[in-house]
Formats: structure tokens, sequence, C-alpha cells
């Protein structure tokens, strides 16, 4: 599955432009400020309808324009092609259509166009809030188990009035107890779905990892948001004094966690950045290799300013790691001769020259 066609308009200060991407890898070089990155939000957009640089909408469209647009042709690995759009409006109103149909959420974007994203900062994965560990988490979830987002909602809306009933009591007791079965049902099921998965995620990422750095006696571990030893039913019981003091649900899915130690402390808290950076690139590499096991599509790679925190033999060892995967990959970089090397021959690589917001493709360095 790759991008054929990529169409953009009114994003940040790029020019309007239309550009046919290589299936494999495309490099984006200019000198900063230019446009670079805003041409890989620009994808980011088309693929989950939001920004990766910015929570707020308005500085991604272009100065007194009203909206901005992204079009895609997606050409997937069985099958024909597919038609994708996203148009995001100053109000905040945005418009999804999926080949000439409205879409009902970013949810169907994503799941035809799985995106990876790797800038400078990745890092936060490690050293952020738990909520990004469990998006990074619910992410490959979602991609390999088609059952985890029906599960997921059930157990928001769950989660949702068990709140609600906490801070207002609104609820009469045959009520509250059907909630909170249904919480610890749905509960149960997003637990057995982030398990399988991290079981399956643990050898793909050690053997990447080991193919990046030596860390020896770094693992990767979950916490499933509840005492290991008792079942969440109890925990809510026990907890429910607690939980209507602070006026929400203390513990369940909703507090899992990812957790990356090495020598028994937190992995963040010793490995350098260049380190994380590469842990974290390991855990998205491992991602794609099991998305692709799982389904017919593999993930489109967004890697800003690749070259940045890492010497020349770990961007090398990385670029042959992204190559290995045998997917569409997007990198910037100030300077395209130091990705001279990085690539096999037969490897399909296109150049793209990115000055004041105009992008030019150019030839392959390699020609």
């Amino acid at each position: 599955m790759s991008l054929s066609r990529v169409s953009v308009t009114a994003v940040r200060n790029l020019h309007p432009v239309t550009i046919s991407p290589s299936p494999r890898i495309n490099i984006l070089y200019g000198a900063n400020g230019s446009g670079k990155t805003s041409m890989l939000e620009a994808v980011h957009l088309l693929g989950l309808a939001r920004s990766f640089r910015s929570t707020r909408l308005l500085p991604v469209i272009q100065h007194e324009q009203a909206a901005c647009t992204v079009f895609g042709v997606v050409d997937e690995t069985e099958g024909g092609p597919r038609n994708l759009g996203v148009s995001r409006e100053r109000n905040g109103e945005f418009t999804i259509r999926i080949d000439g149909q409205n879409a009902r959420s970013a949810a169907q974007l994503a799941e035809i166009m799985p995106l990876q994203l790797i800038n400078p900062d990745s890092f936060r994965l490690l050293e952020g809030a738990p909520k990004i560990r469990r998006q990074f988490l619910d992410w490959g979830v979602f991609h390999v188990e088609p059952r985890f987002m029906g599960t997921w909602q059930r157990l928001q809306k769950a989660l949702k009035q068990r709140n609600s009933w906490l801070r207002h009591g609104t609820l009469d007791a045959a009520s509250q107890a059907a909630w909170d079965r249904e919480l610890c049902q749905a509960s149960a099921e997003i637990d057995e779905y982030r398990r399988a998965y991290i079981k399956a995620l643990k050898p793909v990422f050690e053997q990447t990892l080991s193919e990046l750095v030596s860390l020896e006696g770094l693992t990767l571990s979950y916490y499933r948001g509840w005492d290991k030893d008792r079942e969440l039913v109890e925990v809510l019981s026990t907890s429910l004094f607690r939980d209507q003091q602070m006026g929400h649900t203390q513990a369940g899915p909703q507090r899992a966690d990812l957790r990356l130690r090495l020598g028994g402390h937190n992995a963040a808290e010793i490995l350098s950045r260049g380190q994380q950076k590469l842990v974290v690139c390991a855990l998205r590499i491992a991602q794609g290799h099991l998305v692709s096991q799982a389904r017919r599509g593999q993930c489109i790679y967004l890697v800003d300013d690749l070259p940045s925190e890492l010497d020349e033999q770990h961007r090398l060892s990385l670029c042959r790691l992204l190559e290995d995967l045998r997917c569409q990959v997007f990198i910037t970089c100030v300077d395209h001769e130091l990705l001279r090397e990085c690539w096999q021959t037969e490897t399909p690589v296109a150049l793209f020259h990115v000055e004041q917001g105009c992008i030019t493709q150019t030839h392959d360095h390699r020609e």
C-alpha cells in the first residue's frame, strides 16, 4: 500500500502542489523553514485528519485562506486505488471523503492508510505521560485486532456513564451495577487484546533494537491499569469512596501503560536522547512489521529530520530497517547527501527539493 499521488492546498507555507511519490523511499530536502515538515504534516492530515505539530488547527491553515485541503490516491496491495480527501476549515469543521463518499470518522482513514511518525519529539514516547504510550499501544492493537474498535467504544461509553454517576450520583443502584458489569467486561476484552499484542510485539522489538543499538537489560512490560492479582470488579468496589471523592474512575484500562526499564530504572532517565530515539524507532518499526503480518497493506512512515541526533552508522542501520519493511517512506533532511549511501541500488528513491514552500522533484542522487 502506498500513496501514488498527493495534492496539497493551503497547508502552512506550502504553495499548491501535486507530487507523485515513489512507492518506496521519498526524500524531501532543503533549508530549515522551507516547508519540508509541512509536507509530512499534509500526509499526516490525509491519514488522520489532524496535525502532529499542533493541537490547534489555525496555524495549519495558510494565512488568509478559509480552509486547507489534502487529496491523495492510495494504491492498495490488492484491489484498485482508493481516493482520499480531507478538508479542514477555520471554524473547526472538517470533511473526510473516501472514494467520493463522506466518511463518518478519521478511524476510517487510519484503517486505509496506517501512518507511523518518527520525529525529533519521538523521545516523548519514553519520557512523556502514560497517555502517549497507551495511544502507541492502541494504534497497534487497532490495526491487528478487528474487534478492538467496537470494544474500545463500549469501554468509553461505560466509563463515561460511571464517571458521570461518581460526580452527580444520578444513577439508581441497578443501573450503576449494569454499567459496572459492562465496564468490567469491556475492560477484560481490551486487556486481552493488548496482552496478545504485546506478546507479539516484544520479540520483534527486541530483534529490531539489536540491529540499531546494544542495550543489555532493556525490558518492555505492560501494566494493565489495575492490580494484576485482583479482578477489576473487586478493585472498583474497594476504591468506590475514593473514586467518588476524585470524581472519576481510578483503575481500569484507561490507566494502562507500557514500561521500558533498564537495570531496574525507568529507561528514559538513563538513556541519552540519541539512544531514546533509537528505542522509539525500534518500537515503531516493530509495529510496522506486525501490521504487515496482520493485513495486506503496510504502514507509511513519516520520518522528520532523520539525521538529527544520529551518527552515520545509526543512520545507515535505521535506513536499512526501513528499507527491509518494503513500505513507503517520506524522509526530510537538510542535506540529502547524508543519505546517499543508505539504500540498496535497486530500491526506488525519489528526491524532492523544497524551497520557500515550493516543491520540485529532482533526479535520484544515484543516477
